[in-house]
């Protein structure tokens, strides 16, 4: 196998406290779940390399915590990112009233304005859902993110956020490349793959 890195990627993880942040980015880059894993104190970082239609990614993903009281760190773990997942806990509908914040908070501290965003409804697996699937695909649809529902306890669609987040910044050469290529002939080659390997899992907008 080729162990050449193409590039490394900033992807950041923002949303209310208690939404499984920490739970989505340790089922991903270690494959476990805590039930009784606490609050993020401040940020927290991992690092995983991803392979991705042939191109091996290194991803340096921060965590951060929900809580108002930790704020002050908000623009310096913006800066540089290009992409970021925005997550909600399906059960509980205030978690989903407060994206728009996170999202005026992201273009307000964002250096990119091409970054790549998805839209996260995680604890699938609970039985109290408040938030239906369609009305987070109509507001991921609304402003312009991927979409999916996981949940890291099950593993669902864990895999596939991250998979399909960094495609799509892989066909946004722009976003990675030190070089600034013309654009379109990469994405027109690129978005020929379609949805990758997820089955139609994600919504590719």
């Amino acid at each position: 196998m080729n162990e050449d890195i193409l590039t490394t990627l900033k992807i950041l993880i923002i949303g209310e406290s208690g939404v499984g942040k920490s739970s989505l980015l340790l089922r991903f880059t270690d494959d476990t779940f805590d039930p009784e894993i606490g609050a993020t104190i401040g940020v927290d970082f991992k690092v995983k390399t991803l392979a991705v239609d042939g191109n091996r990614a290194k991803l340096a993903i921060w965590d951060t915590a929900g809580q108002e009281r930790f704020r002050t760190l908000t623009p310096s773990y913006y800066r540089g990112a290009q992409g970021v997942i925005l997550v909600y806990d399906v059960t509980r509908r205030e978690t989903f009233a407060k994206l728009d914040n996170w999202l005026t908070e992201l273009d307000t501290y964002c250096t990119r304005n091409d970054l790549v965003k998805m839209l996260v409804g995680n604890k699938i697996d609970k039985e109290d859902r408040e938030i239906e699937r369609d009305e987070g695909l109509k507001f991921a649809r609304k402003h312009s993110m991927l979409f999916i529902e996981a949940s890291a306890k099950t593993r669902d669609g864990v895999q596939c956020a991250f998979e399909e987040l960094v495609e799509k910044i892989l066909q946004t050469p722009g976003l990675w490349e030190s070089v600034h290529k013309t654009r379109g002939v990469a994405l027109s080659e690129l978005s020929q793959t379609g949805q990758g390997g997820c089955g139609g899992y994600c919504s590719l907008l």
